[in-house]
């Protein structure tokens, strides 16, 4: 049988060990925290997130050697915020993902160098896209914790492999879909995180409903724009190329779960750290402040300057994420960005 191996502890981690391990699956885990994995061995839940999830410790394995986790396992999970990636890998033999599947389930860039997971595995361990995947979709780990139903999208080029990795993901409480967009998906996971900061710091600013729906509505517009500016199909909506070959359902379009359905939650839900930063950075907190009260990543800060910055070769219309850019990295006040946002919302 296939293992995995998750390099990875925090909530969103968490929450995929769970899946897996109800499936039954035995998982190599890497865990930094030494307490956290000490409370794991003999508590069996994570002290610091989804600390209401039980787990059979028969299916995991733990580790505070990412090596060792890599070397152990057939398919690597990676689930470390966009920002800490490089850090946690950077300095492993560059041989170590041979013969591995990689799953990406980092829902941002990485900073240092603005580059997609694919593109910095390429780039520093050779790992070539036919073993590179993706989870990605509206999947917040609190309502997993609680087995609410949700969808899980998985892209790899290899269709087919890409539905045998997502079949140990399969339960009752997840709904698995699959795909091919492996770039697609992943930078609808980064503007996503944008956008939900904007939709934050709307509601921190007291908009209302009103304004939020065509914010977002705009936001999902801009997005979709930056999508078929870097190569992206499949975004138009109502539009749909035939059938799924393995799954049978109809092709995923922009409206999809992992596109614009991961876009609404993030922007409409109270789970979403990033929407919550953005709220505090509304209500008048400073950046500083706002990490400091949030205690977890969002990545909608770091991506924000990065989409900036790619956007420079790309040239998509984005006022919307400029906006947010300029507002966390460049002192703009936030009354007065969203001021000048109103008159191009249509």
């Amino acid at each position: 049988m296939n293992r995995f191996g998750i390099v990875g502890s925090g909530s969103w981690a968490t929450a995929l060990a769970k899946i897996l391990t109800d499936n039954k699956s035995v998982i190599n885990w890497w865990v930094r925290n030494e307490a956290a994995l000490k409370h794991l061995q003999t508590k069996h839940n994570n002290p610091n997130y989804l600390s209401s999830v039980d787990f059979d410790p028969s299916c995991f394995v733990l580790s505070q050697d990412v090596s060792e986790v890599i070397q152990a396992s057939d398919y690597i999970l990676i689930a470390v915020p966009s920002a800490y990636v490089a850090g946690t890998i950077k300095k492993l033999d560059k041989h170590i993902f041979k013969g591995k599947k990689i799953i990406s389930a980092v829902k941002g860039i990485l900073p240092d160098e603005n580059l997609l997971l694919n593109e910095y595995l390429k780039k520093k361990f050779n790992v070539s896209m036919s073993d590179y995947f993706t989870v990605m979709g509206p999947c917040h780990a609190e309502e997993v914790a609680t087995e609410k139903l949700s969808y899980l999208t998985f892209s790899g080029m290899d269709e087919s492999k890409a539905q045998e990795i997502a079949s140990y993901f399969s339960t009752d409480y997840i709904t698995t879909i699959v795909n091919n967009d492996v770039q697609g998906v992943q930078y609808a996971a980064v503007l996503k995180n944008i956008y939900a900061l904007g939709a934050g710091i709307a509601h921190g600013l007291e908009y209302g409903d009103n304004f939020l729906s065509v914010f977002i509505a705009n936001c999902a517009d801009e997005m979709a724009g930056f999508l078929r500016k870097v190569g992206i199909s499949r975004i138009e909506v109502g539009v749909h190329d035939g059938e799924n070959a393995i799954s049978h359902k109809r092709n995923a379009n922009y409206a999809a779960s992992v596109y614009l359905g991961d876009l609404l939650v993030t922007c409409y839900s109270m789970h979403s750290r990033n929407r919550t930063f953005g709220n505090m950075i509304g209500k008048g907190y400073s950046v500083r402040s706002a990490k400091l009260e949030l205690n977890m990543v969002a990545e909608g800060y770091n991506a924000s300057r990065c989409i900036f910055q790619v956007n420079q070769k790309v040239k998509a219309e984005m006022p919307i994420a400029e906006t947010v850019y300029r507002i966390l990295w460049e002192n703009v006040k936030v009354a007065d960005g969203f001021k000048q946002l109103e008159s191009l919302l249509v």
